[in-house]
């Protein structure tokens, strides 16, 4: 293989890649979404700066991905955590999890997500919308919300899930020092809300060591939405160099 012709391949590996070259659109991607306060102290032991912390907000996610070109369905769940950067408004992507190896090579890789495999599922159970998230045999959160009570705003749902997201490009080098340590951001975009409820929620998260999401404790419901949309995401764009402000 030419040298030019391994350029052209973007992954590993080489004459398989992990994923497909596209960009994907979403069809039918359904969300809950809870909205919590929590421990202050919690979040500035795992936001990065120069985010900022404008209020002990966090974002509990199970979205179900009905049809996604390149990479089929799948569910994702995780934390979102409420931040500002240079008096932006928006969200750092604390944690995800998902049942997609495809899609989970891909978000890492292409983009910056902090995607691993766990086993999320989001149905519903007579009147209840029902989003959990399994880490191996272990359950580490369980979301309840009341199944469609109340109409929400479409504009408001769209408010809600286009904001700005940020988060950490991390890729350690050969030697053990990091190579890529970059902030970088992106946005939902082409959005169509087909459908958005509010409603009565509790969460649960439960204690482990690879999966800690309850290191960000429940201290308070804020909101919860169940949003039916069609979307896609655009690419991100770094916006912080760790390494070169770390010279400066």
């Amino acid at each position: 293989m030419r040298i030019e012709d391994v350029r052209r391949h973007a992954t590993t590996p080489l004459t398989r890649p992990a994923f497909a070259p596209v960009v994907p659109w979403f069809t039918d991607r359904e969300y809950l979404n809870i909205v919590y306060r929590t421990d202050p102290e919690a979040l500035r032991a795992v936001v990065p700066e120069p985010l900022r912390i404008e209020e002990p907000l966090v974002r509990f996610e199970i979205m179900k991905m009905n049809d996604v070109t390149g990479f089929g369905p799948y569910t994702e769940g995780g934390q979102a955590v409420q931040v500002s950067f240079d008096g932006e408004r928006g969200e750092y992507l604390h944690a995800m999890y998902l049942d997609n190896f495809p899609a989970t090579a891909a978000g890492r890789e292409v983009s910056a997500y902090p995607k691993v495999i766990g086993a999320p599922k989001l149905y519903v159970d007579h009147d209840v919308l029902v989003g959990t998230l399994d880490y191996g045999t272990l359950r580490v959160a369980t979301a309840t919300m009341g199944y469609k009570h109340y109409a929400l705003d479409t504009c408001e749902a769209e408010a809600q899930i286009t904001v700005p997201t940020f988060m950490l490009k991390a890729i350690p080098g050969y030697d053990g020092a990091p190579r890529v340590l970059e902030l970088v951001r992106t946005e939902i975009t082409d959005i169509v809300v087909k459908a958005a409820y509010s409603g009565p929620a509790r969460l649960q998260l439960f204690q482990h060591v690879l999966a800690p999401l309850a290191d960000l404790p429940v201290l308070e419901i804020v909101s919860a939405s169940h949003v039916l949309t069609d979307l896609t995401l655009a690419p991100v764009k770094p916006v912080f160099d760790y390494l070169k402000a770390a010279t400066q």
